[in-house]
């Protein structure tokens, strides 16, 4: 077996027909166990994205979203998992269905649970093969030998690293039958962190190799998507119709990660950049997507950043490169005090070797100085920088190199630390925005998480991971208790029929909203006014 164990979840909405399919199979024998289960298909969607299961065995039959409609969706969610329906109608629309949505069996009921043991077993087995073809240290030798041919490869680095012309690209792309028709372009890049601590045996190269196949396994689908091993990184480029269509290429490689970090035990980050309306601005976007990448130090969980939602807007971009200033702008911006000290103490050190004197040391302080200031501008950071003499008054008083690199270095670590604040408050204010918005719109059953991201300017993902740091729990969970407060409310203080409050709490169907009232509560609406007259009687 591939994994300790395979993860099942479990949908009916029947909890008898749930109990009975969880007792009638011993999981733990045949390689699974059961992590959730759902009494229909719209819970089953929030608990698969919750446990990411890796067989999902579902009755067609059920409330509020069918079986056929959920596996559609979670196909659609999830690609890799296996489904298993079960039904207790005999007729072929039903099995034809089941086989145009890559279900992997069709049982009907009563469940045997000799069957549904080796149903599961050749489920186990396709499974086990999946895992270890990633897996397969010689075969993945063999992709890494044989993976891109040499000018194939020369050129899409040549691209990332923009040393190519404009007229070029196209002559190249095509000789080498590479997909260049789109209009827009944009660039991700894939990263684990360095404490690996893998079920394989696998060097980090061999490693960037597979991740780098499963990127082109996900990515099959789409022939304007080129995955590259760029330096042991892995880059898409994507080939985008549209700059609507970069919103979906965030939730791809946001996907794509939660994958890797599944598949390899690791955490895995992807850096985005901005969308492009030339190819030949490629190495712009991998630039920006490098940069994004360097936020994962201050973000959690297997995730897509993209730079538009980390860097601010409407500000100049301080370009990051192998240069000493450009390193300690970096270190500003994600470092620690060590690390700053670090760059600090490289720049002091080119100018002792370069035997710079002491009027030429001063004017590259002011340089730094005016680069610094320029970074606190960007970021709106206010005390020492609010006066811009104080900022440079020290500079003429330097005596030696030891005193520039002690100012310097204190510079460095004031303005981390104000930045540091200064996005904390930003962060906050995003969050108090998203719940005052949630909480003037709940009774809009049209509400989403697109739209609430669309009102604030950010990303999903984003502000996904922001408002669950904030409120401790993910939007829909959110927005599910602002309305059943404002349903009890209403039952409280109103005469008003349930399927009156449904529709002003947000729910077009007033069974569905009797539903998650009483998962929430324990009773119905009904019981609930019922028992507040008896209590109030």
């Amino acid at each position: 077996m591939g994994m300790d164990l395979y993860r099942v979840m479990l949908v009916d909405d029947e909890p008898d027909a749930r109990e009975a399919i969880a007792r009638c199979v011993k999981w733990e024998e045949i390689g699974y166990t059961v992590v959730a289960e759902a009494e229909n298909g719209e819970e089953a969607l929030e608990k698969a994205e919750q446990f990411a299961p890796d067989v999902v065995l579902t009755d067609i039959q059920m409330p509020f979203m069918d079986g056929l409609t959920f596996c559609k969706k979670l196909k659609e969610l999830m690609p890799q998992v296996r489904i298993i329906i079960f039904s207790g109608y005999d007729e072929f629309e039903y099995a034809q269905e089941a086989i145009r949505l890559e279900a992997e069996e069709y049982i009907l009921k009563p469940i045997n649970s000799d069957e549904l043991t080796k149903v599961f077993g050749r489920i186990r087995e396709r499974l086990d093969d999946d895992f270890n073809r990633r897996h397969n240290i010689e075969e993945l030798t063999r992709f890494y030998q044989d993976s891109l041919p040499i000018l194939k490869e020369q050129f899409l680095v040549g691209l990332l690293e923009g040393r190519i012309s404009g007229e070029q690209i196209r002559g190249y792309a095509k000789e080498l039958g590479l997909y260049t028709d789109e209009a827009f372009y944009a660039v991700g890049i894939l990263v684990e962190d360095e404490d690996y601590e893998g079920t394989q045996p696998i060097n980090a190269g061999l490693r960037s190799v597979s991740i780098n196949n499963m990127a082109k396994e996900f990515f099959a689908e789409e022939p304007a998507f080129i995955c590259i091993n760029y330096l042991g990184t892995v880059v898409v480029i994507a080939g985008l119709k549209s700059t609507q269509a970069h919103k979906g290429f965030i939730g791809s490689m946001d996907r794509l990660c939660r994958l890797c970090g599944k598949q390899y035990g690791l955490r895995t980050v992807a850096g985005i950049g901005k969308v492009y309306g030339n190819i030949r601005d490629v190495a712009s976007s991998f630039a920006e997507a490098k940069e994004a990448a360097m936020y994962r130090m201050l973000l959690e969980g297997d995730q897509a950043i993209f730079i538009g939602d980390v860097e601010p807007k409407d500000s100049e971009v301080i370009t990051l490169d192998e240069k000493l200033i450009g390193r300690l702008i970096r270190e500003i911006k994600i470092g620690d005090n060590d690390t700053i000290e670090a760059a600090c103490e490289d720049i002091v050190g080119f100018l002792k070797k370069s035997s710079v004197s002491m009027p030429q040391l001063r004017l590259n302080c002011t340089e730094l100085a005016v680069e610094l200031n320029r970074l606190a501008v960007m970021y709106k950071v206010g005390g020492e920088w609010e006066k811009p003499d104080d900022l440079f008054a020290r500079i003429g008083q330097f005596g030696s190199f030891d005193e520039m690199n002690e100012w310097l270095t204190q510079l460095g670590c004031r303005l981390m630390n104000a930045i540091r604040t200064n996005r904390q408050d930003s962060t906050r204010l995003l969050g108090e925005k998203a719940i005052a918005y949630i909480r003037e719109n709940f009774a809009d059953s049209t509400l989403s998480v697109d739209r609430v991201c669309s009102h604030l300017g950010v990303g999903t993902t984003y502000f996904s991971n922001i408002f669950k740091k904030q409120t401790g729990m993910n939007f829909v969970a959110y927005l599910t208790q602002v309305r059943m407060e404002e349903a009890v409310s209403l039952l409280e203080n109103t005469e008003e029929k349930s399927y009156v409050i449904a529709g002003r709490v947000g729910y077009e169907e007033p069974t569905y909203f009797s539903y998650v009232f009483k998962k929430q509560y324990g009773m119905s609406p009904a019981k609930y006014r019922q028992n507040l007259n008896s209590s109030g009687s």
